[in-house]
């Protein structure tokens, strides 16, 4: 394994596997610490993209550290961008599937934040797009339909 690179915790590993991911998809993840899930994505989506955001500075400099040849590729870039503040940029494609671990806006340890977080995350997604969060077995879907 290259040095900053980590390895995914068996719990992130079934959220990952879980996922209804495909080849091609433009995937958004919400909160990714030090890209670990981001990273082993990339493996499964072939020619498709993820973004991966953080509200801490400290952890997208850790991820685009590990990350080199990813975001070389093309497939994957980062973000430091807090879940309520998320916009789509002027020339980027709206997002297939999103997915969120351990993130307060939509987990609930942040009711506040929650609305605003939600209705940034559906306009960032394709009509059909949808959200997934931890706390299901291993995870849980957040219907979108009223935030669109």
């Amino acid at each position: 394994m290259e040095p900053g690179k980590k390895k995914l915790s068996p719990r992130l590993g079934a959220i990952v596997t879980a996922l209804p991911l495909r080849p091609g998809m433009r995937v958004l993840e919400i909160g990714c610490g030090p890209g670990a899930a981001a990273r082993e994505i990339v493996k499964l989506i072939g020619e498709g993209h993820i973004l991966a955001i953080d509200r801490s500075e400290k952890a997208i400099r850790q991820a685009i550290s590990a990350s080199s040849d990813e975001i070389l590729s093309g497939r994957l870039s980062f973000r430091q961008v807090a879940a309520e503040n998320l916009v789509l940029e002027a020339d980027e494609q709206p997002f297939d599937l999103a997915f969120a671990v351990r993130v307060g806006a939509l987990d609930g340890r942040h009711p506040s934040l929650a609305r605003l977080a939600l209705s940034g995350i559906a306009k960032a997604l394709t009509k059909s797009g949808r959200l997934f969060i931890d706390g299901g077995d291993p995870l849980l879907e957040i219907p979108l339909d009223e935030f669109r």
